[in-house]
């Protein structure tokens, strides 16, 4: 099957070419998706291997603390679809019965997840950047009918351009300041605030950069690499960081963060 391109499907594309590594690529993506496939809200991640998945960009109307309270937190390691991409070898188009295990999982899924968001359908489309990284395209639909057979082919044809442009975004420079929906862009400018400015009371500007490094997923090793500075030195201002933010461990860290996040609704 092939997706028949219109005029303005070659606008959402030019669009989402002009908008590559700037702030608003993720809108532009997003809306070329819905010239493919109609959708009613939208959550972009970014996974490293054995990593806490990494926010991109959502565009959730409601219930949007259960994406950083939860699911960002601790509830992707149960999430069927982040199984299955961590056990793919390429990318792909996914839908929930296909990488639900059983009828059972399937089912408790959606009773779980489905319930407190609304979505009552989803896909998936993942993008393997390379050995260890890999982006994920949630699509999800609160009000319009389930996809069908025809919205997943289309998409499924489409893969190979939406690929592209991800890898043009996302593969050759570190998972970083998430996008925010165009008519949201001020919590854009909330986060790199948060970014900058996290434990500013307590913690000196080494130790808030390293903060600030921290939760947005990078490790000791990386954070020594992009600092050039000794992983030893990283690990000892680490220790300190959570001694003065009264935090025991990445998890109560991140959670520490994500409260800067949750109030931008």
């Amino acid at each position: 099957m092939s997706v028949n391109i219109t005029q303005n499907h070659y606008a959402a594309i030019a669009k989402a070419v002009a908008a590559l590594h700037s702030a608003i690529f993720s809108n532009h993506f997003c809306a070329l998706l819905q010239h493919i496939v109609a959708f009613d809200e939208a959550v972009i991640v970014g996974y490293k291997e054995a990593k806490r998945p990494i926010y991109l960009y959502d565009s959730i109307n409601q219930s949007r603390e259960l994406l950083f309270q939860r699911y960002l937190t601790d509830a992707f390691l149960h999430d069927p679809f982040y199984l299955a991409i961590q056990q793919a070898s390429t990318g792909g188009v996914y839908t929930l019965k296909e990488v639900s295990g059983s009828l059972a999982d399937y089912k408790s899924y959606r009773r779980e997840f489905y319930a407190h968001t609304a979505w009552h359908d989803e896909l998936c489309l993942s993008v393997k950047l390379d050995q260890s990284r890999w982006v994920a395209v949630y699509i999800g639909r609160t009000q319009t009918p389930h996809f069908t057979a025809n919205d997943i082919n289309g998409l499924t044809a489409g893969f190979e351009l939406l690929s592209s442009l991800c890898h043009q975004q996302w593969a050759h420079a570190p998972f970083s300041l998430p996008d925010a929906p165009i008519e949201r862009l001020e919590v854009r400018q909330l986060i790199a605030h948060a970014l900058t400015s996290i434990g500013s009371q307590v913690l000196t500007k080494r130790e808030q950069q390293i903060t600030a490094l921290l939760v947005q997923g990078l490790d000791s090793k990386e954070i020594s690499w992009q600092l050039g500075i000794g992983i030893g030195t990283v690990k000892n201002h680490r220790k300190k960081i959570y001694e003065k933010l009264n935090v025991s461990s990445l998890s109560e860290l991140f959670q520490f963060f994500l409260s800067y996040l949750i109030v931008a609704d």
